[in-house]
């Protein structure tokens, strides 16, 4: 195949030696396997930020601190060096995060460093050597999907413990593999300590995971585990082994009507999202 344009300068580097195929592509990043000596990984090549469908929201960027005072004056100017320092945060977030969440014991792929816009990272296979389907195209049993369910809100647990919040975490940003679920996609995780809307995609992220797995355990669907995690988290007491039960006891207090407008709305900005990327899922199969 004809070697894309982003990959040269890595295979002319000899940190890639051969594009072997495209795996997907969507509105973010297009991704390919490559070989790298003997060992076959991805590259997964992020598309420039006004060709990509994923806002990079203020939301997303709050708490994110940029040590170079020049690199930070440059970025709130919205210069043209301003612009590639920004898309360069972007992408080492991501890389950033995997070595972080490895080391906190979460499933993800092995990064092997950002070049260019271009992360170098694990091909997650089964045993048999096939690429690892993403969980939207997954069917399960609903002992399965119990199983994998409490996979993935350990996971997210650990993730918190670890200072993050994946940001944008659904069934299309978890691959299953012969062992269970691996999350991907992270560019825009987000330190709780420091981002004010970290609650909220918290509770997205866990509520896009339990109505997925309800679909073949409905069960599922009754527990507030997003609850249970977040007052446990507040409370100081969270940690990566920590028990849930998926159950919570609400408080009883009035209802505020703003805040309630505003949860509305955003709801109704991230299920447009959703569709957009389950579009984009449909022209990929």
């Amino acid at each position: 195949m004809k070697t894309p344009k982003r990959l040269l300068p890595l295979i002319e580097d000899g940190i890639i030696d051969e594009v072997v195929q495209p795996l997907m592509s969507g509105k973010e990043a297009a991704v390919f396997i490559v070989r790298c000596g003997s060992e076959i990984r991805c590259a997964k090549v992020y598309k420039e930020a006004a060709k990509r469908s994923f806002k990079q929201a203020v939301e997303y960027q709050e708490g994110r601190k940029v040590r170079n005072t020049r690199r930070a004056r440059a970025m709130e100017k919205g210069s043209k060096y301003g612009r590639k320092q920004q898309e360069s945060l972007w992408h080492n977030a991501e890389v950033d995060a995997l070595y972080k969440l490895a080391d906190a014991g979460v499933r993800v792929p092995k990064p092997y460093g950002c070049f260019d816009g271009v992360l170098l990272m694990e091909l997650v296979t089964n045993d048999d050597g096939t690429v690892a389907p993403r969980l939207n195209d997954v069917s399960m049993s609903e002992d399965q999907a119990r199983e994998d369910h409490a996979v993935v809100m350990r996971d997210i647990v650990r993730m918190l413990c670890a200072g993050l919040v994946h940001g944008d975490l659904s069934e299309f940003n978890v691959l299953v593999d012969d062992y269970g679920p691996v999350i991907i996609d992270l560019p825009q995780a987000v330190d709780p300590t420091a981002n004010n809307h970290a609650q909220r995609m918290l509770e997205r992220d866990i509520t896009n995971m339990t109505n997925y797995y309800s679909l073949f355990a409905p069960e599922l669907a009754e527990t507030k585990y997003h609850k249970e995690i977040w007052a446990i988290y507040e409370a100081g007491e969270l940690q990566p082994d920590t028990e849930l039960t998926g159950r919570f006891e609400e408080e009883e207090e009035s209802a505020d009507v703003d805040s309630v407008m505003l949860e509305i709305k955003a709801a109704f900005e991230e299920e447009q999202e959703r569709q957009l990327r389950m579009q984009d899922a449909d022209e990929l199969t």
